[in-house]
């Protein structure tokens, strides 16, 4: 059964940022904070993961927000409202164990992070928690939902690598001022694995710093979700292996060996600058006599 595109909408001034709802009466009445869906746009297209941005049951959608950096996200882009979707398979992976905490709770999104960490500062605000968030970006034109992250907020910080919004500098600098001035129950990090890996060394006690159990949202090559394909296995600093999909997508950032990590991220870099050109290729050809865009 297709899945029918309700809204869409830019995020940000990039160009790059998309926000969908999609109809998805089945998975929008199981899905939770953690969760992740695997889209298939046509039946040439590949699958590919997006972590649940949010969803209404009553309405019964999911919302998903992405950003062009390939061949399949710049197809997905190119999809309109009423267009559909072939397949959307899930909720896949963990939720997030919600409970309420001792001491605040501090959830970072960097980039399109931004997005994920919204449900789960939502359902943790809802457990009675205290809720940090912090949000950051290479500068203002790639920051969204600056109005939801301060609804599900006790305290919202925005930064921006260039300075253009909020504190100049990346998300471990005011990560670094909190837990040196309070005590945090738990760190939540989503967004880039590079960030994501500092923010893990800050939380670690290895910098003469308070340890502070964190969790990362592993964003990590992946097909078909289910454990079977191992192309989202990731080890373990002591040489363990576990699989994204199944022991995740949020897991112990402690416990993550993100350097082994980074550099299965760009095993497919040069197949998919090939991809993306050769459908950059076609649409010019499709539309040389047409206004379109690809």
């Amino acid at each position: 059964m297709p899945y029918k595109i309700l809204e869409k909408k830019k995020l940000g001034k990039s160009g790059a940022l998309f926000e969908m709802v999609l109809h998805t009466p089945l998975i929008s009445q199981k899905a939770y904070a953690g969760n992740f869906i695997l889209l298939r746009i046509n039946e040439t297209g590949e699958r590919f993961p997006l972590t649940i941005a949010d969803y209404n049951r009553d309405d019964g959608t999911i919302t998903i927000v992405f950003m062009v950096v390939g061949k399949s996200t710049k197809l997905l882009a190119n999809q309109n409202v009423d267009d559909e979707i072939l397949d959307v398979v899930g909720p896949l992976g963990n939720k997030i164990h919600i409970q309420k905490y001792e001491h605040p709770v501090i959830l970072i999104g960097g980039g399109v992070g931004i997005a994920p960490i919204y449900p789960q500062a939502k359902e943790l605000k809802e457990a009675g928690n205290k809720v940090i968030c912090i949000i950051g970006a290479r500068n203002t034109d790639l920051l969204f939902w600056r109005e939801k992250m301060r609804s599900v907020s006790d305290e919202l910080i925005i930064c921006t690598d260039d300075g253009t919004e909020g504190i100049k500098g990346v998300v471990t600098q005011p990560l670094k001022e909190i837990i040196v001035r309070q005590k945090i129950s738990v760190v939540i990090t989503i967004g880039p694995l590079i960030m994501m890996k500092y923010v893990a060394l800050t939380t670690d006690g290895s910098e003469d710093l308070p340890k502070v159990k964190t969790f990362a949202s592993l964003n990590t090559i992946m097909i078909d979700g289910t454990g079977m394909c191992g192309g989202c296995r990731f080890t373990t600093v002591d040489g363990d292996i576990y699989y994204a999909c199944v022991d995740g997508p949020d897991v112990d950032a402690h416990m993550v060996d993100f350097d082994t990590l980074l550099n299965r991220a760009t095993i497919f870099v040069d197949q998919e600058k090939e991809s993306l050109e050769k459908y950059d290729h076609e649409c010019r050809a499709l539309n040389k006599f047409k206004s379109e865009e690809c």
